[in-house]
């Protein structure tokens, strides 16, 4: 038993479409903040990693500085020379300076 009601079966099926998606609607805008603020750590979050890589690699190279100053003779002997002047005894020591430049200031 099928009964046609006419304009008014199509209006109910019509206002509850709406009402469905305007319940999508609302979430959708309660969620919104929530994606941005998401994507916007996420980014945050590629940023640090970069910086962690960096900082990871440059501690690999502090590492390996350290552990050549504490186990190997010739990289100290060389640094004691190259920084603070030093020579063996039989050795001449001849330091170039930089030109020094007739600039003025305008």
């Amino acid at each position: 038993m099928n009964v046609d009601l006419g304009i008014w079966s199509k209006l109910t099926k019509f206002v509850v479409g709406l009402v469905v998606l305007a319940v999508l609607l609302l979430i959708g805008m309660c969620y919104l903040p929530v994606i941005r603020e998401n994507e916007r750590m996420r980014r945050q979050i590629l940023i640090f990693q970069n910086q962690i890589e960096k900082e990871e690699a440059r501690s690999k190279e502090l590492q390996a500085q350290v552990d050549a100053l504490m186990h190997d003779s010739k990289t100290v002997e060389r640094l004691t020379r190259e920084r603070l002047g030093y020579a063996r005894p039989d050795e001449t020591v001849v330091r170039f300076e930089s030109p020094a430049t007739n600039a003025t200031e305008r």
